[in-house]
């Protein structure tokens, strides 16, 4: 990682933009995406709550755009851009140096935690509505699910980060 310094401000750690971070975003990205999908199309369905359906946001929003908005598409959307490149690069490049740079360093679990619960305000709150869903989905159960489902996403992401980062 690079460090950007100034005479006045602390330092913040911004990961460079190179293979090693494209491939840390994709491995880290990789594991979070399952355990999103994981907890949300198998283990809460099978507690008996709802089941996620991450890619069917991202054929509604791909809709809302007049593109094309298959399952296919919305599989690519939800995984591939969203799970490997975006909510990664969010952490990465924004919300964490964010953090260090107000807060300062600390213990990588509660940032993460709250990384999640943004990306739930973001996706749930934001891009539903974009897509023209009701706002927060009217607040049913997959929302709870999906809330579940994004802070441990973030969690997983950060932890996954923390561990190649030992190696």
């Amino acid at each position: 990682m690079t460090t950007i310094t100034s005479d006045t401000q602390p330092s913040v750690s911004v990961p460079a933009i190179n293979f090693n971070t494209l491939g840390l975003m994709f491995i880290s990205g990789f594991f979070a995406t399952i355990a999103f999908d994981l907890w949300g199309q198998v283990i809460s369905p099978a507690l008996g709550y709802a089941t996620l359906s991450p890619h069917g946001l991202a054929k509604s929003l791909l809709g809302s755009f007049g593109l094309p908005n298959g399952n296919f598409a919305g599989y690519f959307v939800h995984f591939y851009v969203v799970g490997l490149i975006g909510y990664p690069i969010g952490w990465m490049f924004v919300f964490a140096p964010i953090w260090q740079r107000v807060v300062g360093q600390t213990h990588w679990f509660i940032p993460s935690a709250i990384y999640g619960f943004g990306l739930w305000v973001f996706a749930i709150g934001g891009i539903t509505s974009v897509a023209g869903l009701p706002f927060f989905l009217n607040f049913t159960g997959i929302v709870w699910v999906a809330l579940v489902g994004h802070v441990l996403y973030g969690i997983v992401l950060v932890a996954m980060l923390k561990q190649i980062e030992k190696s």
